[in-house]
């Protein structure tokens, strides 16, 4: 029976995060972001999902332990494992912003996470201070994204001949892909 269960759960969970990252990868190209901030942001946002849930879980458990070993743990597998697989079977082609900006801002992040850790702890105001770094982080991609891509989604939409209907529907549609997904 736990068998059972575990392959029911495993088959939700990726049916349920390929609608979610489906969804909102489709509705963030309607909103005219780019592929690149699509999965630095919106896809990344998805796929750990999983692993917000379960230091979310461990921390309300009073086993923060858990959680810190949880991101700390899928960012290095995440890092080392995925990205070297995928460079074994193709070499991978990256984008000027990826190392320029966001390289060395994922290596600046690690020394303050590390800096903030130091103090046997990491707090309220870690923790507060942490968030807004990734909001400011993922509102200026956003604003580089549309203001990078305005010309094109605007050339592409004249093209298409897209109307409010159809683009209307689309948003409606990839918004019920992802609040399913979740």
């Amino acid at each position: 029976m736990a068998v059972l269960l575990f392959v029911v759960g495993l088959s939700f969970l990726i049916i349920g995060a390929e609608a979610l990252v489906r969804g909102a990868s489709r509705l963030a190209a309607v909103l005219g972001i780019s592929p690149l901030v699509i999965g630095l942001t919106v896809v990344a946002f998805g796929t750990s999902s999983p692993e917000l849930a379960v230091s979310i879980k461990s921390a309300l458990s009073s086993q923060s332990g858990i959680a810190l070993g949880n991101v700390i743990g899928s960012n290095i597998f995440n890092i080392l494992f995925i990205l070297g697989v995928s460079a074994l079977i193709v070499p991978l082609v990256v984008s000027q912003q990826l190392v320029r900006l966001d390289v060395p801002l994922m290596i600046a992040l690690s020394f303050i996470v590390l800096l903030l850790a130091l103090d046997g702890s990491i707090g309220l105001v870690d923790g507060l201070l942490l968030v807004a770094g990734l909001v400011a982080y993922v509102s200026i991609l956003i604003h580089l994204s549309r203001k990078e891509t305005a010309p094109a989604r605007q050339e592409r939409a004249r093209e298409d001949g897209e109307t409010a209907d159809a683009k209307s529907a689309g948003w409606m549609r990839n918004m019920a892909r992802v609040l399913g997904g979740r």
